[in-house]
């Protein structure tokens, strides 16, 4: 596997547990492209906002350095897939609306992606990135022992690129001058099973099985059960989405 390439092992998993993005972004995002030809979605996993591009643009390429996770996306008629690098993708020049990268850039050379989205953009063309941190759960006791396990017990697991997320990518260099976004929500309600499924795609949760060689997702359901009740009862997420996004001259 690619050094950068933390999800290729749970890739089935990644695509029927990672939360949806709010479609009120993507509209925004057809609104401020200066056309709706083309976008390129990069690093789009299990295509995720690719699928979400698509009902709004005529034609999506979705790349993304797994095979693996690639093989988990779903035919689309106007969607195409291929394996690419993010900094060397391979698309032709200069025709392009629009550029999107959800919750991936923290795993990018930047500079090199940023002048390979400069080259595939159309003038006026957007580049549009976006992440999201850790989820708080609505009920306060749950929420508490959530995050001891993120804090806790993951710690040290974390790989160094997380510190990008949190910050919700306020730390990283982007292209001037930047637009200027709205607010989009991003809440679910997901039963324990749901909740649990997302932490087992965690590249951190990925990294302790490895390194541990034990799974410590079930010690964390035990300890939710305490304050959730029945596992089947759905209790509200909700992340704190953050967009960054810039037109290319």
């Amino acid at each position: 596997m690619h050094p950068k390439d933390h999800f290729s092992t749970v890739s089935r998993l990644y695509a029927s547990s990672r939360p949806r993005y709010p479609r009120s972004l993507f509209e925004w995002l057809a609104r401020i492209a200066p056309s709706h030809e083309r976008a390129w979605d990069c690093a789009c996993g299990n295509g995720q906002a690719t699928v979400d591009l698509a009902s709004f643009f005529s034609h999506v390429v979705g790349t993304d350095l797994s095979t693996e996770q690639l093989r988990e996306t779903a035919p689309h008629p106007r969607i195409e897939y291929r394996a690419a690098l993010a900094e060397s993708c391979g698309l032709p020049a200069a025709c392009f609306d629009l550029v999107t990268v959800a919750q991936a850039l923290h795993w990018f050379d930047c500079e090199c992606f940023y002048a390979e989205a400069r080259r595939v953009l159309r003038p006026g063309g957007v580049l549009a990135v976006w992440c999201y941190g850790t989820c708080t759960i609505a009920d306060p006791r749950i929420d508490l022992a959530f995050r001891n396990f993120y804090h806790g017990d993951l710690a040290g697991f974390w790989h160094p690129e997380r510190k990008l997320v949190e910050s919700g990518y306020r730390t990283l260099s982007f292209p001037q001058p930047e637009l200027e976004v709205p607010n989009f929500p991003m809440e679910l309600e997901w039963n324990l099973e749901e909740l649990l499924g997302y932490v087992r795609s965690w590249s951190a949760t990925v990294q302790y099985v490895r390194t541990r060689g034990s799974d410590p997702v079930p010690g964390l359901r035990q300890t939710l059960l305490q304050s959730w009740g029945d596992a089947s009862a759905r209790h509200k997420l909700q992340w704190p989405l953050r967009v960054r996004a810039a037109a290319m001259p």
